[in-house]
């Protein structure tokens, strides 16, 4: 097993050949999933909306409803080629299964500091004694281009970085696209991998959260995990492997006076394989003060360092960090 400033690998666990899985993440009964991810892609609850963004006749109409009805969607026809994304889950995924432990280790995160770039199993601060998901990863710093710096990203695979680079450029165009905006994002990318789980029916592999910043975009691989919440019930997103699907933030909620609302999103694990999902996250800068657009304010103007501070100290738990800012 390996450990590293008392952070222990899933992948680690797992490789262990455990049949009972650790106390630390094992769920609260009420927040344990009620299905495995085998059963969960047939079933007759509604999914979220798929959305054409080359039919230029309806895209306007129908982004406006998912952003007020879901704030997830998935979309099509986006402009990033399809190759490049299979690019990513290729490297992403070798770096996880094909690497040894030390070489993984070596790019390893500071465990003292949360959302620190690098390789890693916890993201919130040690002082929070949360349940721990049933997750690694491996976050980016990628934009602005002042604090990106692909020394720290791995090279085990000869292209890794290259292909990390152009993912980011794309997604940060896409990013604008959607959001109708020219400025300066900060952007993540987390890779995300959830091994296999002996009791997937007790864990999560990622809790109930809504994401802190603007907008999120994602691409899973074919196996699928993801659940957002949609009138008091998990809805199981099936994958679409060319697509991307959306998921709105916290700060979109509050610019739009809830208009539109962040998605509150979590992810299953599964008995028999491991899974990969990659995640890019597009926020403010950390002294930009976020307020409502319109009249009259339901939220009080933060800063969204502040929030920052609040998610990844107090925990996520759903959307208790945008109620707070509620009037």
């Amino acid at each position: 097993m390996e450990v590293l400033g008392n952070q222990i690998r899933v992948q680690s666990l797992a490789q262990d050949g455990k049949v009972v899985v650790p106390p630390r993440y094992v769920q609260p009964a009420e927040t344990r999933p009620k299905h495995d991810v085998e059963k969960r892609n047939d079933n007759d609850l509604p999914t979220p909306p798929v959305i054409d963004l080359s039919d230029s006749n309806s895209v306007h109409e129908e982004l406006g409803r998912a952003c007020r009805e879901w704030g997830a969607f998935h979309i099509i026809s986006h402009g990033v080629p399809h190759e490049l994304l299979d690019e990513m889950r290729r490297v992403g995924r070798s770096f996880f299964e094909d690497c040894t432990m030390d070489q993984k280790l070596s790019y390893a995160c500071d465990p003292n500091s949360p959302a620190s770039e690098g390789y890693g199993s916890r993201m919130l601060a040690m002082s929070n004694d949360k349940v721990l998901d049933w997750r690694d990863y491996f976050d980016h710093h990628t934009l602005p281009l002042s604090r990106q710096n692909p020394s720290k990203w791995p090279h085990f695979s000869s292209d890794y970085r290259k292909v990390v680079a152009e993912y980011s450029d794309q997604m940060n165009a896409l990013a604008e696209k959607l959001l109708d905006a020219v400025g300066e994002f900060y952007q993540n990318i987390t890779v995300s991998y959830y091994p296999p789980c002996p009791q997937p029916e007790l864990t999560l592999g990622l809790q109930s959260h809504s994401d802190i910043g603007a907008i999120s975009l994602l691409i899973q691989d074919d196996l699928g995990g993801l659940e957002v919440w949609k009138d008091g019930e998990w809805i199981f997103v099936n994958p679409l492997h060319d697509a991307v699907f959306v998921i709105l933030a916290d700060q979109i909620e509050v610019i739009t006076n809830e208009q539109y609302k962040s998605a509150p999103h979590r992810a299953i694990t599964n008995a028999k394989n491991a899974r990969l999902c990659v995640a890019t996250f597009h926020d403010p800068g950390k002294t930009k003060v976020i307020r409502p657009a319109f009249e009259p304010p339901k939220y009080r103007p933060v800063v969204y360092g502040d929030h920052v501070l609040s998610w990844y100290s107090k925990g996520p738990e759903g959307k208790q960090n945008v109620d707070a800012l509620l009037l």
